[in-house]
């Protein structure tokens, strides 16, 4: 079989495992929701698939609102993976880049016009510091970069808590939360508000779609891709081809964390008030990043459309309570999509070992 049909055939397995998966996760739903309640069971499911519909073009914005900072940490996620690394840094990432981007939007309140873009570009700078250090690790003592981004998440959080807390031109001590940042550091609407009128949507999804596309570029497109790609599939092959794999796996995790950051950024610079709680938790964006990636089979484009989905399903999920359901329905539905989604993938992964091994042992007959 040739490289493009293989490819072709490869991909279109992943996308019916990704398919199957959403399929048994909505499945399990149904079922769930008529053990708690079977009378509200089919109207609660029903709510699922066409809640965010309800308020038309207000609730698509919605969705696309959701979407926005998960799509992002996705992509993170995503690139890291297509590159070789396991980025679980999201959520630490995600968070500093909001705390760059809160910083710059509260204090720097004289910059104008560019007010939102210097306060986005601190966010992204932020992330990608917090990808720096984990790439280090990696590249120049091999320190496996899953443990040591989740260092850095919890190292990120509390650090971000003290910051806020202990810097009083920022901390809001009546809500223990961040202040509001400036009006000029709010994120233009870019015309969303006018397609998508009363929603919370602005053009931070159209900063998130530009940015999935510039990744496809750059991993499909470019030298540079290609080179961060070769050194995640064999690191000591690209080496002695001349590709210098400590510079591939330090950049990779700092284009992972600058992602990352800008998530932080678009959400945090939003102008729904939203503030930087101080509270001892994670960053759910993030994790929820590696769900997206995993169903959007780490593709910049399927990420994009597996960050969407989710969102529908979170904003729909959300009318749940009308039927006396729990919203935490939503977040089992998900966990079994992403559970059957690398249940498909290990499959995947073994069945293709599994041919390669008849194809050599029919080759040396």
């Amino acid at each position: 079989m040739s490289g493009p049909k293989k490819r072709g055939k490869q991909n279109y397995v992943g996308v019916l495992s990704s398919v199957f998966a959403i399929v048994i996760g909505l499945l399990v739903g149904l079922v769930i929701l008529v053990i708690c309640n079977p009378a509200q069971a089919l109207p609660g499911f029903v709510t699922i698939l066409t809640g965010a519909l309800t308020h038309g073009l207000k609730g698509v914005g919605q969705v696309f609102y959701y979407a926005t900072p998960i799509i992002l940490t996705g992509l993170s996620v995503g690139f890291a993976f297509k590159t070789g690394l396991f980025n679980i840094g999201t959520p630490g990432q995600f968070i500093v880049g909001a705390f760059a981007a809160v910083y710059v939007g509260i204090m720097w309140d004289g910059l104008g016009s560019v007010h939102w873009a210097v306060a986005l570009l601190a966010a992204v700078l932020g992330g990608a510091l917090w990808g720096l250090v984990p790439g280090l690790l990696k590249a120049y003592f091999n320190v496996n970069e899953v443990i040591a981004s989740i260092m850095m998440n919890y190292i990120g959080m509390y650090l971000v808590n003290w910051i806020v807390k202990s810097y009083k031109p920022m901390f809001n001590n009546m809500r223990n939360e961040s202040k509001n940042v400036a009006v000029t550091a709010q994120i233009p609407k870019m015309g969303m508000d006018k397609l998508f009128p009363e929603s919370s949507v602005n053009g931070g999804i159209l900063i998130a779609i530009v940015t999935v596309l510039l990744i496809w570029v750059i991993l499909n497109k470019t030298t540079f891709g290609y080179e961060l790609k070769a050194v995640g599939l064999n690191r000591d092959a690209s080496k002695y081809a001349g590709i210098n794999e400590k510079k591939s796996i330090v950049m990779s995790m700092v284009i992972a964390g600058a992602i990352a950051g800008m998530a932080g950024g678009l959400l945090y610079l939003a102008g729904t008030g939203k503030h930087i709680e101080i509270k001892d938790v994670l960053a759910s964006e993030g994790f929820t990043g590696i769900s997206v990636a995993l169903l959007g089979l780490s593709h910049p484009i399927g990420v994009l459309f597996s960050g969407l989905f989710i969102a529908y399903l979170t904003a729909g999920g959300f009318y749940l309570q009308l039927f006396e359901f729990s919203t935490e329905i939503i977040d089992i539905i998900v966990a079994v999509i992403i559970y059957f989604s690398a249940f498909a993938l290990i499959v995947k992964t073994i069945l293709t070992r599994i041919r390669k091994n008849r194809e050599k042992g029919g080759g040396q007959t």
